[in-house]
């Protein structure tokens, strides 16, 4: 991203965290003049102990000197967490997570181990996704839960939009918004670890041009590799059905994600989704 952005990214990020924490959080009273949620700026440059002008120009995106500790300082004042905090430094510092940026005109490909998984775990809808959030790789399940994403082109593949283009994820999820969420949340850590990607600022500014619900998610997302979330789908054969998600990070050359969607044990959502896959089979 450019310098510009960037710095706009981490104003916009640094507000947004400061709306977030509440006065009586940190022992401060909630008072009856606070006419915006959360801290104000000299008091959270005092509970990270610089000058309340520094922060506010730091807040404000202005190009200044920033150092590890004084950041260090910053992320504990605003109750940051480890990947929230891996963020604030990757656009401070700009130094992202000292990945390469790779080209990715061509899909990354899933190797046999991880195609093995992805049909082991038959009762778990499970997507790979890489690190644009492109859809890469599915399990049979997770086709008839979400969409058959063998009948989409190649480019059209990328979740994010697709969570926003498709009316089919929007009348699935009844959580909606959690659902966006996790994977925006995700998303913005990609971005501030590939700080130097120019594709990642393409894609926010077309989505922000093409849907106005994604200005407003986007800019209450957290920062999470791996966010836990319940989510509550009412399919339109199964009817009601609960997941928890669990995102993890496939190790190796490539960087790519595993997204299992896992049913909820107190539910009948694993006898349905057997039911669901059994009607497929005998038609």
């Amino acid at each position: 991203m450019s310098n510009q952005t960037r710095l706009q990214a981490l104003s916009d990020f640094l507000k947004a965290r400061r709306a977030a924490i509440s006065p009586s959080s940190v022992g401060l009273p909630e008072g009856s003049r606070r006419r915006t949620p959360g801290l104000r700026r000299e008091e959270v440059a005092q509970l990270a102990g610089v000058s309340s002008t520094w922060y506010t120009w730091l807040e404000q995106g202005r190009d200044i000197k920033v150092s590890s500790s004084v950041l260090d300082c910053i992320a504990a004042a605003l109750q940051m967490t480890k990947d929230e905090r891996k963020y604030l430094f990757a656009l401070a510092l700009e130094t992202g997570a000292g990945n390469p940026v790779l080209p990715q005109e061509e899909p990354s490909a899933i190797s046999p181990s991880l195609q093995k998984i992805l049909q082991e775990l038959k009762y778990c809808p499970t997507i790979i996704s890489d690190r644009r959030c492109g859809i890469v790789g599915w399990n049979e399940a997770a086709a008839h839960v979400f969409l058959n994403f063998s009948k989409l082109p190649v480019e059209e593949r990328n979740m994010i939009r697709l969570l926003f283009v498709r009316k089919e994820f929007q009348r699935l999820a009844v959580n909606w918004e959690q659902f966006v969420s996790g994977y925006l949340s995700i998303f913005r850590a990609y971005y501030g670890q590939y700080v130097e990607d120019q594709w990642y600022d393409d894609f926010i500014a077309e989505m922000r041009g093409t849907h106005p619900d994604f200005n407003e998610l986007w800019e209450q997302s957290r920062v999470s590799t791996a966010p836990d979330v319940v989510l509550e789908f009412r399919h339109a054969k199964a009817g009601k059905m609960l997941f928890h998600l669990t995102s993890l990070q496939v190790h190796g050359t490539t960087d790519l994600r595993c997204s299992i969607y896992t049913p909820a044990g107190d539910s009948n959502t694993e006898a349905k989704l057997k039911q669901l896959l059994e009607q497929h089979e005998l038609n």
